[in-house]
């Protein structure tokens, strides 16, 4: 499940809830997103807290991107994270798909590609085993919980992304649009054919969507109005023509056989993404996911 980040008017309870809702079960991971120039609140200071709020689930940034970073604070943050969270944390990574958050932060918009990622990927590891990049007394810490510091998952929608990111990622946090399951499939082909070909083990294959839960009509609307929100860097005509195929609405009976469909072409995980911060849209969820076999 996702952390509604994304949505209006959020505070420490409404957030608070929604963490501790997921810890209950039966969810195996808790996700949220990264934006800068946005409302969300800061990714790095939210995982102290989901932290502190959480004592079960996977903790999973889906996704972080590293050139917003300086790539030494960030492996310190994130590892920061992993030592509170008791080894929970798995960063999830992208290159970002918005200009706008690299100049809110002063980032070199050139780097927004994969090879810009990999060379703070690389920083990060570098940190994490403690090798001391400047001749400081200590090496840079903490210490990450496990050894080489915490998986690392690709956010991406791309075949060239995923085989770019076989030589350092431990597998992929992706995301559907339209929900669909035969180019989903090819994709985690290419991923389990570029993690062989890299002499690794299989990778983690997730994936992610937007969801909405009630009568078709009123979810949908409410999927809508999350895109025209979220996406604002479109025009807001080319996001209206998407929405009635982006994401996913339905009842909890539709939302069983779609979560079934995605684990028969071997679906690690589903990263849901709410579309509201109405908990009883997450409660309704859990008692899906809870029966789900």
């Amino acid at each position: 499940m996702t952390m509604p980040v994304m949505e209006p008017e959020l505070d420490a309870a409404v957030l608070k809830s929604w963490a501790t809702t997921v810890d209950d079960g039966p969810f195996s991971s808790l996700c949220w997103g990264e934006r800068i120039a946005f409302e969300n609140p800061d990714s790095l200071t939210l995982l102290g807290a989901l932290s502190a709020w959480t004592d079960r689930v996977q903790l999973v940034t889906t996704v972080i991107v590293p050139q917003l970073h300086d790539p030494v604070m960030l492996a310190k943050a994130l590892a920061t994270g992993d030592m509170l969270s008791n080894g929970r944390l798995t960063v999830g990574i992208g290159v970002g798909g918005r200009h706008e958050d690299y100049h809110a932060v002063s980032a070199d918009p050139t780097t927004q590609t994969m090879r810009g990622m990999a060379q703070r990927v690389d920083v990060m590891r570098r940190v994490w085993a403690q090798e001391k990049l400047t001749d400081s007394v200590l090496p840079v810490g903490p210490l990450p919980t496990r050894p080489g510091g915490p998986p690392l998952l690709v956010g991406t929608i791309g075949p060239r992304t995923v085989r770019s990111a076989a030589a350092w990622a431990d597998g992929m946090a992706g995301t559907t649009l339209d929900l669909d399951l035969d180019k989903q499939n090819e994709l985690f082909e290419v991923a389990r054919q570029a993690w062989a070909a890299a002499g690794k083990p299989k990778p983690h294959l997730a994936t992610s969507f937007w969801f909405a839960l009630g009568p078709e009509a009123s979810a949908r609307a409410q999927v809508h109005t999350h895109l025209r929100r979220y996406m604002n860097w479109i025009p807001a005509e080319f996001v209206d023509a998407m929405a009635p195929d982006t994401g996913w609405a339905g009842t909890e009976d539709d939302l069983a056989a779609t979560l079934r469909r995605f684990a028969e072409i071997g679906t690690d995980e589903v990263h849901l993404i709410p579309t509201s911060a109405d908990l009883d849209q997450l409660r309704r969820v859990a008692d899906v996911v809870k029966d789900f076999s």
